[in-house]
This record gives C-alpha cells, structure tokens and sequence, in this order.
C-alpha cells in the first residue's frame, strides 16, 4: 500500500506531541489517520533504521522524580577523542554532544543526588585526567522541542 507524503507528515507531526496512552497506540493512529496498522509500524520502523528518527518513548521528569540533573562540559585534546564516546555510554549520561569549542564535549549528568553528581564527575576526572566543569541549573527552562515536518 502506498501512502500518501502528507498523511505521513501529519501522523509525525501527531506523534511528537500527542503519543496515545493506549493499550495499542498504533492501532488508534491506524484509525485516526486510516493508514494501516503494519504500514505505521514498517513506516517508522524504516525511519529508525535509517536514522531519520532516534526513537518513540517517554521524556520523565527527572526534577519531579528527585533526581538531581547537570549540564557538563570539557576540553577533550583530539587525538583522545574517544573518551567522549566511552563517558557517553555512561548510565548517568542523558545527552552527549562534540562541539567545536575550547570545551568541545558537553554532556548531561542525571543522578540521586548532589553527591552522587560529585562522585561521577570526580570519577570521570580520576579515569581520564581531564577537568569536568560543571554548570548548575540556575532556573529550569523547558523549551517544547516539537518539529513541524
């Protein structure tokens, strides 16, 4: 079955900000949009293979949890590079980013406390011998990231 461009835009542009919290979500998009169910799926899931799209899941609240959250930053030297990629993978690490910068690595911490916070960057600074500087939340501002296709 062939869909049509504009009925795939719309089911995107839907599912940035309206995701159904549903038993079975794909079968209510297959309605709203009268695409068929298996389309949907094949649909998105080609998307992710070719990585147009990341993934289809929950943003939490980390602050209503209690988790504490900080934005991290360091000056990597370019032929060590790939210890971004290894504190990337780090369980605490939210988001990760290269930047053409003094301080070229940034990335997010998430933990259950100030002093967990602490023990990461500090474990981070003793592993690879690079400062970690940290930038605190001041005041919480939430930008709705929503991609009009």
């Amino acid at each position: 079955m062939l869909i049509k461009e504009e009925k795939l835009k719309s089911l995107l542009n839907f599912l940035q900000d309206n995701f159904p919290l549903v038993p079975e979500p794909y079968k209510l998009l297959a309605e709203k949009f009268e695409i068929d169910e298996e389309e949907i799926l094949k649909f998105l899931k080609d998307l992710k293979k070719r990585k147009i799209i990341r993934h289809i899941g929950a943003t939490v609240d980390s602050y209503k949890l209690g988790y504490v959250t900080c934005l991290c930053a360091m000056n990597i030297p370019e032929d060590k590079i790939e210890i971004a990629y290894k504190i990337a993978k780090m369980p605490e690490i939210t988001h990760a980013y290269l930047r053409e910068h003094k301080l070229n690595f940034w990335f997010t911490v998430v933990t259950k406390s100030e002093d967990d916070l602490n023990k990461i960057c500090n474990f981070v600074e003793n592993t690879f011998h690079l400062k970690v500087r940290k930038f605190p939340m001041i005041k919480k501002l939430k930008v709705k990231a929503v991609f009009e296709i």
